[in-house]
């Protein structure tokens, strides 16, 4: 059971003082939020790519490059790389760059993205949305195969055996499949053979079991190893000395940024009694002491058959202390408790 952390690197207006600090600021601050994570032993941190005022990491690979230099073990993934409306031969150069800076530790997670802001930026109508995502993705996977590419698509001009460099330490360079519930998009990636990484941040986490389902029997259908493809969660949470402080520390930021979220898309109100029902064991928010995210953690592998858990802290801006104090206790007091508990509870399976 890996267990790690993800961010949008968020500069939103402090929920207390509406001071914003810089992106600067910001990225500075989640490159030592990824060294700490290394050191206390977190497996994965993941930085997910936006093209909006309120978060600083459009470019991700190169914020994971900044930590590779100074980590030594935790990989290093996007979370997502946006991948309809950017090149994937971009996309996999930044990778494989990544890849040779932290030897070996680099992955993609391609995702449509659930903002739109990039489509504009770089000139691709939203009409073609779905069609972007399959042809791109076809062409991400080709350059990933072979160091010569030749292809052919409708959105990109033509490649004709050409080389794409540099080359990844890692073969294959890990693909992830990033989504958030769609039903195609978890057969695509079983089809693939692609590891998944689902967005529960909403409902019950359980829902999320027949999905997995689904992708096993799609991969299983293609003829492809189930057990040697990971499923992972992306999921909203918090972790502090008690759950009461965890929730009062968390809400204020989180209930800011839902809102602003809630009125660009004709959401309702996002209340403390929201909150505190997502926060529930049958919720989807990670939010209390050590002990309560870890049974949370735990509950979701068991019931849901999640391989790999990243908490996606902060959600909204928070104190930079509060959120390094939350990494460290994630790494020394829930993380091997959940990996424990894991590792028992399969030996007693078998």
């Amino acid at each position: 059971m890996e267990i790690g952390i993800s961010t949008f690197v968020e500069t939103t207006p402090d929920p207390q003082t509406g001071e914003v600090i810089s992106h600067a600021q910001r990225i500075r601050e989640v490159v030592e939020e990824i060294v700490l994570a290394d050191r206390v032993g977190l497996d994965v941190y993941g930085v997910g790519e936006h093209h909006r005022k309120d978060y600083a990491a459009s470019a991700p690979a190169v914020i994971l490059a900044a930590a590779a230099a100074q980590t030594q073990r935790i990989r290093l993934t996007s979370a997502v790389t946006v991948l309809s409306s950017d090149d994937p031969v971009r996309v996999f150069q930044d990778f494989a760059t990544l890849d040779g800076i932290s030897n070996g530790r680099a992955e993609i997670m391609a995702g449509r993205g659930s903002f739109i802001e990039s489509f504009p930026l770089f000139g691709y109508d939203l009409d073609n949305y779905d069609e972007l995502f399959d042809e791109k993705l076809e062409l991400l996977l080709k350059i990933r195969e072979s160091e010569k590419v030749t292809w052919k698509g409708g959105h990109r001009p033509a490649i004709n055996h050409l080389g794409v460099y540099p080359r990844p330490v890692q073969d294959p360079l890990p693909v992830w499949i990033g989504s958030g519930g769609n039903q195609e998009s978890v057969v695509r990636a079983g089809l693939l053979g692609l590891p998944l990484v689902l967005a529960i941040i909403g409902g019950s986490p359980e829902q999320f079991a027949p999905l997995v389902e689904l992708y096993k029997k799609a991969a299983k259908h293609a003829g492809h190893d189930v057990s040697l493809l990971p499923v992972a969660s992306h999921s909203h949470g918090f972790i502090a000395e008690s759950t009461e402080l965890a929730a009062e520390k968390f809400f204020p930021s989180t209930q800011q940024s839902m809102n602003v979220l809630g009125r660009e898309r004709g959401w309702g109100p996002y209340t403390r009694s929201s909150f505190d029902a997502a926060r529930s064991f049958e919720g989807a928010l990670y939010v209390g002491d050590p002990d309560t995210v870890a049974k949370k953690i735990i509950h979701l592998r068991k019931q849901v058959g999640i391989t790999r858990f990243l908490l996606h802290v902060p959600v909204g801006t928070m104190p930079h202390e509060d959120v390094m104090r939350a990494i460290e206790l994630l790494g020394t007091e829930v993380a091997p408790q959940v990996r424990e508990e894991i590792s028992k509870w399969e030996s007693e399976s078998k």
